[in-house]
């Protein structure tokens, strides 16, 4: 049972952190204690996507409980128009470049619940108009419409929410003491639901160097040798990007990329130490997660998420699986792992119900409850998973849908119509496609995600025509 009715709510999500960017996760050059204490303290998952395997799509996932194909939301919104639409064979899908007003955001039905909304941090779901505070939230320090900090993590950031520091000041730094302002003037006779988004570990890849210099020091005594970390693949499908190569990373050695992830740790544990000094440790739910998979194959490719296949872009699960750690002290038994499959709309229910809070299936049309999970108490009934991702990522993937029940996971790609489907209890690597062994497999998934494409209304890329 938990020690309060309605209990805070600390929702973390990291911009672009893979899935085993954590030490917790079997990162063995990555070093984050206080975020695996989350998982020690509460529940693992090992089977956590994110809705998109782009950022700005998931984050309307999150808000709205609803997959981004029924949003309208399903690529990362670039309002310079610089990226969209790209086109190889085919054109990108149109999309939608905000959140709508018309979506009741988790923030406005917990705030209609007596709770403080605070949104701090990465925001990128539209410009001014759609900016946090339209969508419930009663504070906003560094949402807006920024995809990442444009002008780097240190001071002066420029961006149009904060205020800007001290020269040299740190971004991550900076958005955890704003944070723990927050939680020590709240109003203490009412919950608080917190929507902390950092914008690490996006690019530009920068970190402190006594931290980065650790790191150099560490891959020298792992014998890390930086010709054989990253390999050079076909050239990018997309006209924007034609010129250009996909460069995979095959192994996780970015001293940069450590030393963000190092800071972003010692973060999350200054916020878990104030959680403790002011009490209110156990009457705290914390999940933690990140809006797509990490950045593997383009842009430096910072880091590596093998054994997953591909990462941040792609339709494979480098690119939709995520780290997810839920604690909830009294209510999660610690050092728990859970394997249920769970995704982004499922927050937004999840935090209804553990709050008291009235259920809105109108809203969360796509989300279940895992509160169940977190319980302890039974599975969730779910019939499948579905993605839908109509556009050439800049990370080299190319437009695509998918559906996971069950086991199996099946892949259809729209340049060319063929599908891939893969066990993946037995083939986590997606590297067997089983589209020839199994036909009626893929002949039942491929019925189940076209009509869930038609139900979700969702747009096709059409073919490119020079």
């Amino acid at each position: 049972m938990t020690t309060t009715s309605k209990p805070n709510i600390i929702f973390i999500l990291i911009d672009d952190m893979g899935y085993k960017d954590l030490s917790c996760y079997e990162s063995t050059f990555y070093e984050t204690p206080f975020i695996d204490s989350l998982a020690h303290e509460g529940m693992l998952f090992t089977d956590g996507y994110a809705s998109c395997p782009v950022c700005s799509p998931s984050r309307a996932s999150i808000m709205s409980g609803k997959y981004p194909a029924n949003i309208g939301v399903t690529d990362w919104i670039d309002h310079s128009k610089k990226c969209h639409p790209a086109h190889g064979i085919l054109v990108d899908a149109p999309y939608i470049d905000h959140l709508p007003l018309e979506e009741i955001s988790i923030a406005k039905a917990l705030s209609n619940q007596s709770y403080q909304t605070w949104h701090v941090g990465k925001w990128h779901l539209g410009k001014e108009s759609y900016y946090p505070e339209k969508h419930g939230f009663q504070v906003n320090i560094g949402g807006c419409h920024y995809g990442n900090p444009y002008n780097g993590y240190f001071s002066p950031y420029d961006i149009p929410t904060l205020e800007n520091g001290p020269e040299g000041e740190y971004l991550t730094d900076r958005l955890t003491d704003e944070t723990i302002k927050l939680i020590k003037n709240r109003d203490t006779s009412s919950p608080f639901y917190l929507n902390l988004c950092y914008y690490a570990v996006h690019t530009p890849i920068q970190a402190k160097e006594n931290q980065i210099h650790k790191y150099e020091q560490k891959r020298i005594a792992l014998g890390i040798d930086k010709e054989k970390e990253l390999i050079v693949g076909e050239h990018f499908p997309c006209y924007h990007k034609r010129d250009e190569h996909v460069t995979r990373r095959i192994i996780q050695g970015d001293a940069s990329y450590a030393a963000m992830i190092e800071n972003l740790d010692w973060n999350v544990g200054r916020l878990l130490s104030t959680l403790k000094e002011t009490g209110i440790d156990e009457d705290t739910l914390i999940i933690f997660t990140s809006d797509n998979g990490g950045l593997s194959t383009a842009e430096g490719s910072p880091t590596c998420n093998a054994p997953l296949n591909e990462g941040k872009g792609w339709m494979y699960e480098g690119g939709v699986r995520v780290p997810l750690l839920v604690r909830w002290p009294n209510v999660i038994s610690p050092g728990t792992v859970c394997n249920e499959p769970v995704t982004s709309p499922d927050f937004y229910p999840t935090l209804l119900e553990a709050s008291n809070s009235p259920l809105m299936p109108e809203q969360h049309q796509d989300g279940v409850s895992i509160l169940p999970l977190l319980e302890g108490r039974d599975k969730i009934e779910r019939e499948a998973l579905y993605w839908h991702y109509p556009h050439y990522g800049n990370q080299g993937g190319t437009p695509g849908s998918s559906i996971r029940m069950g086991n199996y996971k099946l892949i259809e790609f729209f340049e060319t119509g063929k599908c891939e489907l893969y066990d993946l209890t037995k083939d986590v690597s997606e590297e067997h496609n089983l589209i020839d062994e199994l036909p009626e497999k893929v002949s039942l998934l491929k019925d189940k995600l076209e009509k869930w494409r038609f139900k979700m209304e969702a747009k096709i890329p059409a073919a490119y025509k020079d």
